[in-house]
């Protein structure tokens, strides 16, 4: 490389002179060694300065990251570390994700109302957007009572995009939030959508029927009582819960729902994915676009 030739003779020859004679910029070659210090620099953080960067991201999470997204959070900002370091540093001043927890299943599934064939079959790779929604509920408690969210998932970046939130476990509830999907995604009637769904009677409701009809989206149920068949809502309310909401007392539904939309929010922008190689679900998305050929125009 010219940059390492110059670099090696710098004490026989003027930089200026070579720089000419191979025709580099000498503004260019000085950029090159300050980049390579800066990052020489970053390669050897000491345990200190890395543990306040470790610190950082705990606190930005909420404790929501343990040490494998850290590490590949450390890497996003440009902190080239190893993750065995991480993960030793992190264990050795006790900074650790919060703990999973149990929760109470939601779904009333003990009535006559008609259920959809189980179309996803636990396939839940989907290879481009707004083929694939899933769609449940959870419960948040607060001094005036329950909170009830839903939330429709699209299972290719694993982006929430709809949700509703109410004081009542209606089927207005789901309604609202696959309405806020549809306008938001606007994937059109003739889209081949497929909405996954457990067999609660929200969701085998009429009302809710004629919506999906209305936008021309087939419905699919879980089978009874398995919990695997809809895994990636349920991981997300698990996150939810843990990440954000474990050990928070809300005075009122009005606070919860603040909290909860927040969450969403960070989730879908910055929250780093496994299932995504580590992106988070808005950032994922955006590189399977920009990687798409583009249409000639008409």
């Amino acid at each position: 490389m010219k940059y390492a030739f110059i670099q090696r003779h710098r004490r026989v020859w003027p930089i200026s002179v070579q720089c000419r004679v191979l025709q580099v910029s000498v503004t260019g070659y000085h950029e090159h060694f300050m980049r390579r210090a800066s990052n020489a620099q970053r390669r050897h953080l000491s345990d200190d300065a890395l543990l306040v960067h470790i610190k950082a991201i705990h606190a930005e999470t909420r404790g929501g990251y343990g040490w494998p997204r850290t590490w590949k959070e450390l890497l996003a900002r440009g902190i080239r570390v190893g993750k065995d370091r991480v993960q030793k540093l992190m264990q050795l001043h006790g900074i650790r994700a919060r703990g999973k927890r149990r929760f109470k299943v939601t779904t009333d599934s003990k009535h006559d109302l008609p259920i959809a064939a189980n179309l996803l079959n636990q396939a839940f790779a989907v290879s481009e957007p707004d083929k694939v929604w899933v769609g449940d509920i959870t419960y948040i408690a607060t001094d005036e009572g329950w909170l009830f969210l839903a939330v429709v998932i699209d299972l290719f970046s694993r982006q929430v995009v709809g949700w509703s939130l109410r004081q009542d476990m209606t089927r207005e509830l789901v309604i609202d939030a696959l309405r806020m999907a549809w306008f938001k995604r606007h994937p059109g009637k003739d889209a081949g959508l497929i909405f996954h769904s457990d067999r609660g009677s929200q969701y085998a409701s009429k009302d809710y029927r004629d919506v999906l009809t209305e936008y021309g989206i087939t419905a699919s149920m879980s089978r009874r009582g398995n919990c695997w068949d809809n895994a990636c809502s349920e991981t997300l309310f698990g996150s939810l819960k843990v990440e954000r909401l474990h050990g928070q007392r809300f005075k009122s539904r009005r606070q919860a729902k603040d909290e909860v939309v927040a969450w969403l929010l960070w989730y879908n922008r910055t929250r780093l994915h496994s299932t995504l190689a580590y992106t988070s679900p808005m950032q994922f998305e955006e590189a399977w676009l920009a990687s798409q050929p583009r249409q000639a125009s008409a």
